[in-house]
């Protein structure tokens, strides 16, 4: 790609050179800050996601306070000004209403809406801006109007700035639709990988007689099988973490929530804890429960509602109140056969069935433990459980190579919108051939919501 012939320095940190013929501009001689406070029964609720700014779910986590919220108008640029949120902003393309936590800004001048956008969606801008906040510690970081007004952002002309627009437009749904087809993979392979698990802990590995039953969830088991609630093959009841919101800190013992399972795939990704809390809080979380090898977490509030994980280390770590802790009598049930049973479709439909409405989705722990359950003797679980470890583990790695594909095609599109709105790539002289105009739709569970996580699910103590 080209790059500029005739560039400048500039003081701005994140932003070194520029283009000579281009501008560097405060924000706030290019927005100003819209504090307008509406109800959302007047103006429909938004969410402030890292895909933009979309229309809020009807069953997401939402707010108690709807009176009072920021209004949004097409054309406003919103982000949310905690660091815990990092990328979650964009030009919003219609009214609406955010929760306080987010800052929205009025375009001043006629800047191309959709090169605002890609510029304050770059990954160099986001670190800019908070880099200008403030907080005790990262979890409680946020970034103010009156912190970021000063930031230096650069400003093309206008037809520049359009050409920008149309350059990335078909860059981005090149790459996009790449992305597509790596996730449709994906998809392919988990829709496999659900039915052999359903299948197998519903039928078993051999090929015996079915018996009918008078359970609408297993119509037809295994004869020697047994169908009983959840409570039955646990050596306790299933508890959960603590109902209160810890002070966070940078360093210190894992704090696993909801998103350490949803992104685990089966496992606790201690890459998206909610943060770390400290060995008092610790030690008051271990008077209720203490994490073991072998127990199984299910998501039991928010989107992400019914996704298990198995716990596989012996590192130090407690756990949040949107988790369900299933610790199994292994003389009835083996933890890896129990595993695979809640991840299969009669279980989780029953999950669904099951849960209720509130500012979001939840189970409650009472009602999950009378779910039913349909499994062999311990001896034959431990076949299942080998076959379906084998067969997972093949699946998996299908699923981990796509994945790292998207990565790579993610931090591709990245560099590219970033070098382009910095000034970095000359595309004015680019010709924009036609082209499929392909948005990257994906899947982002935590993005769904408001901004802040519920801790009170379901009224239970475990």
């Amino acid at each position: 790609m080209v790059e500029y012939t005739d560039v400048i320095n500039t003081d701005a940190a994140w932003l070194p050179q520029i283009p000579a013929h281009w501008q560097l501009q405060k924000i706030d001689a290019l927005f100003t800050e819209r504090k307008t406070k509406v109800s959302d029964k007047d103006y429909a609720p938004l969410s402030v996601t890292k895909k933009g700014i979309l229309p809020q779910l009807e069953h997401a986590a939402k707010s108690n306070d709807s009176d009072n919220r920021k209004l949004v108008k097409a054309g406003d640029f919103v982000i949310n000004s905690r660091s815990d949120r990092k990328g979650s902003c964009g030009v919003s393309k219609l009214d609406g209403s955010v929760s306080l936590i987010n800052l929205v800004l009025t375009p001043r001048s006629k800047l191309n809406n959709d090169y605002v956008h890609y510029l304050l969606r770059n990954y160099r801008f986001s670190e800019e801006y908070y880099r200008n906040g403030r907080g005790i510690v990262a979890d409680l970081w946020t970034t103010r109007y009156s912190e970021m007004r000063t930031i230096l952002l650069p400003v093309p002309p206008r037809a520049e700035q359009d050409q920008i627009v149309r350059f990335l437009d078909w860059k981005v749904s090149e790459i996009n639709k790449l992305i597509g087809i790596r996730r449709k993979e994906i998809q392919e392979f988990n829709q496999l990988k659900n039915t052999v698990i359903t299948k197998t802990v519903t039928t078993g590995l051999k090929r015996e007689e079915l018996c009918g039953t008078d359970n609408s969830y297993y119509r037809m088991i295994p004869k020697g099988w047994r169908i009983t609630k959840t409570l039955r093959v646990l050596s306790q009841p299933l508890t959960d973490g603590p109902h209160t919101t810890p002070q966070l800190y940078e360093e210190g013992i894992p704090f696993v929530s909801a998103e350490a399972v949803s992104c685990g795939n089966g496992k606790i990704d201690f890459n998206h804890i909610r943060g770390f809390i400290s060995q008092d809080f610790y030690e008051e979380c271990c008077k209720k429960y203490v994490p073991k090898i072998d127990d199984i977490y299910m998501i039991k509030s928010g989107a992400t509602t019914g996704r298990v994980s198995i716990v596989d280390t012996d590192r130090i770590f407690t756990i949040w109140s949107p988790l369900a802790v299933f610790r199994c009598n292994q003389e009835v049930m083996l933890p890896r056969f129990l595993f695979y049973a809640l991840q299969a479709l009669p279980y989780q439909q029953q999950v669904q069935d099951g849960w209720s409405y509130g500012t979001q989705q939840n189970i409650g722990m009472r009602v999950l433990e009378q779910l039913k359950l349909a499994y062999p003797d311990v001896t034959e679980q431990e076949k299942i459980a080998c076959y379906l470890d084998d067969k997972c583990d093949m699946l998996d790695k299908a699923i981990q190579l796509a994945e790292s594909k998207i990565k790579a095609l993610q931090e591709l599109k990245s560099t590219i919108i970033s070098d382009v709105v910095t000034g970095k790539i000359d595309v004015r002289n680019v010709t924009i051939p036609e082209y499929e105009h392909i948005d990257d739709i994906y899947d982002d569970n935590n993005e769904d919501g408001e901004e802040t996580e519920v801790t009170e699910i379901d009224g239970e103590e475990g």
